[in-house]
């Protein structure tokens, strides 16, 4: 089992266990699982601290550790993460700047206190409806993996019609695309996820996503020129430029449709709607 299905049974115990009729066997085996988790969090407690004390390599060690999903778990469950949450928070925004920046946007960690942080939405990110994906998506999908113990997420800068977007948001789910990792600057690629067609292009580094749609012709753009963030249709040859949401650069109000992606840790996922 990798880690997701390892999690996934215990929960099922759980619920299956807290399920039971016999109320003696369930006190029981509650019980016993306490004690078998309070003794791998002593365990852990030692373990951790050795490295912690082993000066810098010992740091860089427990740090490598930490970011494996199954090991963060488990040392979260114990309080005995090695990165402070407020670093871990930010690694998360910083994670999503690529996307917000591709609409004109930003965000900030104003502040972190008693578990809740808060943040503010810069730019003309803030007042568009693209801002209302990012925000449901990009970033509590970034903040949930790195930061699970985070207890609480306050936004500033989110205009209402942007709020009235994100409340009916449609539901959308997370999909990996390996295949684009790689993906040299200047570069497209065409995948299919889900069944539906992308473009995704590395403008300066930023892997940025897009449906494989002209929003002139309909026609696919993977085919298309590709020159300082901007993608030209290769049937019409009107020009979108990808770091500002795919705005038309022909002086009307076209724009290509974009689709969430975030890049962390060597993987790449994009958000579709279910």
């Amino acid at each position: 089992m990798d880690a997701e299905q390892l999690v996934g049974r215990v929960q099922d115990l759980q619920t299956q266990l807290e399920s039971s009729h016999d109320s003696a066997t369930r006190a029981l085996a509650e019980e016993l699982v306490s004690a078998v988790v309070h003794m791998y969090g002593a365990g852990l407690e030692r373990v951790v601290g050795a490295l912690m004390g082993a000066g810098a390599d010992g740091e860089r060690i427990a740090a490598s550790l930490a970011d494996d999903p199954l090991v963060a778990t488990l040392l979260l469950i114990h309080d005995l993460h090695p990165v402070p949450l407020e670093q871990r928070v930010q690694q998360a925004l910083d994670s999503v700047r690529p996307y917000m920046e591709s609409h004109g946007g930003n965000v900030e960690l104003l502040s972190l206190e008693d578990g809740i942080a808060r943040i503010h939405l810069q730019g003309s990110c803030s007042d568009c409806s693209a801002s209302s994906v990012t925000l449901e998506l990009a970033i509590k999908q970034a903040l949930e993996e790195a930061a699970p113990d985070l207890e609480g997420l306050e936004v500033e800068g989110v205009a209402p019609q942007a709020l009235g977007v994100m409340m009916s948001e449609p539901t959308r789910s997370w999909f990996d695309v390996e295949s684009v990792a790689s993906l040299g600057d200047g570069s497209l690629a065409a995948v299919t996820v889900d069944g539906s067609e992308l473009v995704i292009a590395n403008v300066d580094g930023s892997l940025l996503a897009y449906q494989d749609r002209c929003a002139s012709c309909g026609a696919r753009l993977h085919d298309g020129l590709l020159m300082a963030g901007a993608l030209s249709c290769p049937e019409c040859a009107r020009s979108f430029f990808l770091p500002r949401a795919g705005r038309s650069m022909d002086g009307d109000r076209l724009q290509l449709e974009p689709v969430p992606l975030l890049r962390e840790e060597g993987r790449v996922k994009v958000a579709l709607t279910q």
